[in-house]
């Protein structure tokens, strides 16, 4: 089959890797533009482009869709089917109509629950039991298109939103992979969402990873393990911000966000609305991440030390 892919970051990559071990014929690759990363902010290809350029496919890379900018690109390159996974940009009309097939999408939750840039932190975050990926058809709407498919998975009870991403990009290329040979056998119906079902995964910022200790210690682990790896939950101790990369409920009670206790021995355990976290690793600004036992050996943190204060 004809096919334009359009994806950006290393969850689309295993989708595209099966596209093209299924030989279809990928006509071009969309991604977002390069961009600067790291502390010297060097220029870096998205992970799709890199995995097209090895196989010598073409990449485009347009700053926008709007207004008719790519239907030049579209008639020359003449897909059957837009097949789009996190992508990053909302595709007019004129891109919809375009592919005899139309446009699917692979996307990380179980619709029509997590809409939006964030649905698998957002599982994470929300304490859900299980997730999934749906293939869905593409309409004008934000991710309200008709169901094709879809596959389910339980969440791990200490499972970060790094660990999911990994196991749900795989789920999503066989997922796709089997779309896309069904489609090709012949039309596919697709069921239509229950739109008062459905919930917004806003895109993360580092606003909301600032931990609120008055939540429950359920809720502050689920939050904690829905940052990771990126924007990472942080508090303040001291003053100075303190990012939380993994924490677990253990028994005890004081003032929200209060020290139980800090000791390389013991670890440190904070207080929470309800219950209480264990922490696991930290960074402290100007310091490497590592678990909360090595660094109390060079930090001295007093039981009864508030947190976030």
């Amino acid at each position: 089959m004809r096919i334009v892919f359009m994806g950006t970051p290393d969850f689309a990559v295993p989708s595209l890797a099966r596209l093209l071990a299924d030989g279809h014929e990928i006509r071009g690759v969309f991604t977002q533009p390069d961009k600067p990363q790291g502390r010297k902010q060097v220029l870096t290809p998205p992970p799709v482009k890199s995995l097209a350029l090895e196989h010598g496919l073409a990449v485009y890379q347009p700053a926008t869709l709007k207004n008719g900018a790519a239907s030049e690109l579209l008639a020359e390159l003449d897909p059957e089917l837009i097949v789009v996974v996190a992508y990053g940009k909302i595709l007019p009309k004129y891109v919809l109509d375009y592919p005899r097939l139309g446009c699917i999408n692979a996307h990380g939750s179980l619709l029509p629950r997590w809409r939006g840039a964030a649905p698998i932190q957002w599982s994470v975050i929300a304490g859900d039991g299980k997730t999934g990926v749906t293939i869905m058809q593409m309409d004008e709407g934000l991710d309200t298109g008709a169901m094709l498919a879809k596959c389910e998975t339980a969440i791990g009870e200490r499972e970060t939103a790094g660990e999911l991403f990994g196991r749900l990009a795989q789920d999503a290329a066989a997922l796709l992979g089997d779309t896309v040979r069904r489609m090709a056998e012949g039309p596919l119906s697709g069921e239509p969402q229950d739109d008062s079902k459905s919930c917004y995964a806003h895109m993360l910022d580092k606003e909301i990873a600032v931990i609120d200790w008055t939540k429950s210690a359920r809720e502050v682990d689920c939050l904690i393990r829905g940052l990771n790896p990126w924007p990472v939950a942080l508090t303040t101790l001291d003053g100075a911000r303190l990012k939380i990369y993994s924490a677990a409920p253990t028994e005890g009670s004081g003032a929200p966000g209060e020290v139980l206790c800090a000791d390389p021995k013991r670890g440190m355990v904070v207080a929470c609305g309800t219950g209480a976290l264990a922490l696991g690793e930290v960074q402290a600004v100007g310091g490497k991440r590592m678990r909360v036992h090595d660094w109390l050996r060079g930090h001295t943190v007093h039981a009864g030390t508030v947190l976030g204060g």
